[in-house]
């Protein structure tokens, strides 16, 4: 265990967390519910930043690092949807698309097969989410259609990605 695996898991408590605030209907819990997300996505910033700078990149890390990012967007696109925020097509092509990729990251690890660290365009997805969270949260007009065009961007950067993956355990 190192700092940026705590700062993961540590990113897999705040899910609930942000659950029990989102819907809490306590005052100020849609600020407070962003509060937790820009809170998890520092700590997402800061435990890659620390893993490479110090070398401390694990099998665990890699694997648990992108889990949790996609386990804290599958959260806040389901609290979304059970509030009416987004559409259920939306939500569908969102777990679908986040979904497939734990799967088959899950089906090369435990294949024993090289697995590929994030690349930019999974990142700019990363960033997108975080940019459209606040629109669709706050219902901000036209924000489902501005989270179609980063679900679209998602299934571009996942396919760039599967196909690093496909590249790097080419049989020789």
């Amino acid at each position: 265990m190192n700092l940026p695996n705590a700062l993961t898991i540590f990113r897999i408590v705040l899910i609930p967390l942000y659950l029990y605030v989102f819907f809490s209907g306590l005052p100020y819990h849609l600020e407070i519910a962003l509060g937790i997300l820009l809170v998890a996505g520092l700590t997402d910033i800061a435990d890659g930043y620390i893993a490479r700078k110090h070398k401390l990149v694990t099998t665990f890390g890699v694997m648990m690092d992108p889990l949790a990012d996609k386990l804290m967007m599958l959260a806040v696109i389901a609290s979304f949807f059970l509030t009416e925020r987004i559409s259920v097509w939306a939500t569908l092509f969102f777990f679908a698309r986040d979904v497939a990729m734990i799967g088959v990251a899950a089906v090369y690890h435990f294949r024993g097969k090289k697995t590929v660290p994030a690349n930019a365009y999974g990142k700019l997805t990363t960033v997108l989410l975080y940019l459209v969270i606040p629109l669709v949260m706050y219902r901000y007009p036209y924000s489902e259609a501005i989270l179609w065009s980063v679900i679209a961007f998602s299934f571009l950067a996942s396919a760039i990605y599967l196909g690093k993956f496909r590249l790097l355990n080419k049989p020789d």
